[in-house]
C-alpha cells in the first residue's frame, strides 16, 4: 500500500509489506527470544528513506497512517513520537558517515535507513536500521541543553527499547515497543 501525500511530498517510496524482511544479527549481539518472537506479530509493515532529515516527517507520518490502518489510533501520537526520535538518531549518525567519507576523500554515497512496524494488535514494535555500528548511548544533559533528550524520551515512553547489530548488512538496528494501557 503506497501513501500518496509521503511520496508526493519526498518522492519516497512507501511500501506496505506482507511479511517483514528479518534482519539476521550478529551472535554475540543476537536479538532475545523474546524481540524475535515480537518480529513475527501479524501486522507488518517496512519502509525505506534516504538518511536525510526531511526523512523524519514521511517516516512519522508514515506510522500513523498505518497504525490507523491497523485501529491502533490510540498509539499513534506515541508511536510518532518514538519514531521520530528513533530516525532523527539515524539521521544523524548516516550524516557524521558521509561526513567522515568527504574527509578521507571518498565520495559520499547515499545512505539509506530501513524503517520496520510490526503488531500484534495491542503493541507496536518499532526498528530502525541504518548504517552505522554504532550503539547509541543515552545522554545526561542538562536542563538547559538543547539536544541529546532522544534516547531519554525513548527509553520514558516504550515499554522496552534496545539495539542490535545487523549482520551481512553491517550497521545496527535500534528498537522499540509501544503497548497500550490495561485500560486502553
Amino acid at each position: 500500500m503506497t501513501f500518496s501525500g509521503i511520496d508526493t511530498l519526498y518522492e519516497l517510496a512507501a511500501a506496505y509489506s506482507s511479511r517483514m524482511a528479518g534482519i539476521p544479527a550478529d551472535p554475540a549481539l543476537q536479538p532475545d527470544q523474546e524481540l524475535m518472537r515480537m518480529q513475527e506479530w501479524p501486522q507488518r509493515s517496512y519502509l525505506e528513506l534516504p538518511a536525510l532529515p526531511a526523512s523524519v516527517r514521511p517516516a512519522r507520518l508514515y506510522a500513523k497512517n498505518i497504525l490507523y490502518l491497523w485501529r491502533m489510533a490510540a498509539l499513534a501520537d506515541t508511536v510518532e513520537l518514538l519514531v521520530s526520535e528513533i530516525i532523527t538518531n539515524a539521521v544523524r549518525t548516516s550524516t557524521r558517515i558521509a561526513h567522515q567519507q568527504r574527509e578521507t576523500g571518498q565520495e559520499p554515497r547515499a545512505l539509506r535507513m530501513r524503517f520496520w512496524l510490526t503488531s500484534d494488535g495491542h503493541s507496536v514494535l518499532i526498528q530502525v536500521w541504518d548504517s552505522d555500528h554504532h550503539r547509541p548511548i543515552r545522554q545526561n544533559v542538562g536542563p538547559d541543553a538543547e539536544a541529546g533528550r532522544g534516547l531519554l524520551l525513548v527509553e520514558t515512553l516504550s515499554t522496552q527499547w534496545g539495539c542490535y547489530a545487523a549482520d551481512g548488512q553491517g550497521g545496527k538496528v535500534v528498537w522499540a515497543v509501544c503497548a497500550r494501557t490495561r485500560s486502553g
